[in-house]
């Protein structure tokens, strides 16, 4: 596991526990807006720093924490970068879970067999999919070429996962109009949850998106109405 960064706490990002967040290096999407960019970049053979600079954090070192916040955490969630692009997610996933933690995934949805495996092995208890698009304007957003049957394939198998889930966008107004939005919430008819996320111009891989401006709160609100009639549950983060 190539790993970019540790959060020893959140009491916000695995719903009604407390967590740590581990961020794995490296994603296969490039989008502009993205909040993480310092985690985009790919690397297959670990040296002890990233491109953009920061430590990668050794595997042991990991575990270490963890048992050390044992009974005092309650879960973990990876995230990235894309986690689903470490071959080896899932034994890393299996000695936290055997650590006696809850365990979230987030992904992009890109890797649908890693996550009919994680599932088939049970050794998660929450997934969260980042829905970037509409499917026919995913390859605009993402700007990289996209098999969309493997962001369908992602969705489908969330939904009948059986597992505790949520769907998520992160609503950038130059990206997505309310059009684009709605279009989303057909694709997630029947979801539990759909989160949509208010972009902050704060940090991203494309320098010109910190002078974005984002959609309003009461735009997000308008938006959020119009898609409750697919989803069991939309919220705004």
């Amino acid at each position: 596991m190539v790993i970019g960064g540790l959060q020893r706490f959140s009491l916000i990002d695995y719903p009604d526990k407390i967590c740590a967040i581990i961020f794995t290096q490296g994603c296969n999407f490039k989008c502009s807006y993205c909040h993480n960019p310092e985690l985009v970049p790919l690397i297959a053979y670990p040296p002890r720093r990233a491109s953009g600079g920061q430590t990668i954090i050794p595997e042991e070192e990991i575990f270490s924490f963890l048992q050390k916040r044992q009974g005092k955490l309650d879960a973990v969630e990876v995230t990235g970068g894309e986690p689903t692009l470490q071959s080896d997610l899932l034994e890393f996933l299996q000695r936290i879970k055997k650590l006696g933690y809850l365990i979230k995934l987030d992904s992009n949805g890109s890797n649908p067999a890693m996550l009919k495996r994680a599932v088939q092995l049970k050794i998660i208890d929450y997934l969260a999919l980042d829905v970037k698009a509409p499917l026919g304007k995913y390859e605009k957003i993402v700007k990289v070429k996209v098999n969309i049957n493997r962001i369908e394939e992602s969705i489908k198998l969330i939904m009948h996962s059986g597992l505790n889930y949520e769907f998520r966008t992160t609503i950038v107004q130059s990206q997505l109009t309310p059009d684009d939005v709605v279009r989303i919430g057909k694709l997630l008819k029947g979801a539990k949850k759909y989160v949509l996320q208010k972009f902050v111009p704060a940090k991203t891989l494309d320098k010109k998106f910190l002078q974005e401006k984002p959609y309003s709160d009461e735009e997000l609100t308008s938006l959020r109405d119009k898609i409750k009639g697919y989803v069991a549950e939309c919220l705004i983060r």
